[in-house]
């Protein structure tokens, strides 16, 4: 497998990076998929992609950004691959937000089902917009043959080194598969063709221990833990389910306990690839938990991104406290932030 050189852009150098095994990374804070859509955005309205918050955050400066998951072809999922909203539209895109995200106590339960433009869209017409950003794509897919196949297209476009990894995607609550039949063969067909780092990404509600040193045996560069909790929320009137599809992946302040969990567990399993920690993290003590927990690097999932609707007036104020985040992460270089006063 081909790997990395140091990160392209204005932003990035050898003294900035940090490594994590072979995958270069601008710092230890990363973002994760979905909640910033694919980097960019055609419309104002949603610049980069659910949270307005992000709008007044330099995602260049962040050690990568994930994309939203991608799959072969276009997909719909439950929700849309629109991303160019006008602000007259916009009741109608808070009335579809409501069928695959809602909120509940202390987080989020969505049910979207990888709605994207597809890979060959996002290579086209939204990759070449982020080359300042240090990027990790996303692949999302329902046999190893269409993992072949994303990996193929992405090592076509980006040349060796100017992403920081490939994600797959192999464990997503919201599109009705059971990816532990498929898994093993994922492994062993799509992570030896990639030229980039890959990172498998685990659920907690699989065995993620298993999962783990499955990934290692084939050559993973980095682990992400955790994905979403597989979640249920009912009318209380009716008993209808609030979401289309249902279950839905719960994420948020409620999942951090969990998340904690499986990284420290998987440390104590003797696990050593290096782990993207991410659920629930919002300020740095949240960050210096999950180090503490043998995480190498931490992401700012839907607790950072995500406000209820009317608090997105206060986005600005909301990315003051994120720019604080990621320079107190930035500050401490390539080692970890562990002890000491939180900042």
């Amino acid at each position: 497998m081909l790997r990395t050189r140091e990160p392209a852009g204005p932003t990035a150098s050898v003294e900035e990076s940090v490594r994590l095994g072979d995958i270069v990374l601008r710092n230890r804070l990363v973002t994760s998929s979905s909640l910033l859509g694919y980097g960019v955005s055609n419309t104002p309205l949603l610049p980069y992609g659910m949270s307005p918050i992000s709008l007044f955050v330099p995602l260049a400066e962040f050690g990568a950004v994930t994309t939203r998951t991608l799959t072969v072809e276009p997909r719909e999922g439950h929700f849309t691959t629109r991303d160019d909203w006008s602000l007259p539209e916009l009741p109608g895109l808070l009335r579809r937000y409501g069928t695959v995200l809602r909120g509940t106590d202390g987080g989020w339960i969505n049910a979207f089902g990888w709605c994207n433009v597809g890979i060959d869209a996002y290579l086209r017409d939204y990759y070449p917009r982020t080359r300042d950003q240090r990027v990790i794509i996303s692949l999302g897919g329902f046999s190893a043959e269409e993992f072949v196949t994303l990996v193929d297209r992405v090592n076509a476009v980006v040349p060796v080194g100017d992403i920081a990894a490939v994600e797959l995607n192999v464990s997503c609550h919201n599109v009705n598969f059971d990816f532990s039949t498929i898994l093993q063969d994922v492994l062993d067909e799509a992570v030896p063709r990639s030229n980039h780092p890959v990172i498998l990404k685990l659920s907690p509600d699989n065995d993620y221990l298993r999962n783990a040193q499955q990934a290692a045996k084939a050559g993973v560069s980095a682990l992400t833990a955790i994905n979403t909790v597989k979640a249920l929320r009912l009318d209380p009137r009716t008993g209808t389910p609030l979401l289309a599809n249902r279950y839905g992946g719960l994420s948020g302040r409620a999942i951090k306990p969990i998340g904690l969990r499986v990284v420290s567990e998987l440390r104590e399993a003797g696990v050593t690839l290096p782990i993207i920690a991410t659920g629930g993290i919002r300020t740095v003590d949240d960050c210096r938990e999950y180090f503490w927990a043998g995480a190498d690097a931490v992401s700012l999932g839907s607790a950072t991104w995500l406000a209820s609707y009317p608090g997105y007036a206060l986005a600005p104020v909301r990315a003051l406290h994120v720019r604080r985040v990621l320079r107190a992460i930035r500050r401490h270089g390539a080692r970890p932030v562990r002890g000491g006063p939180a900042r």
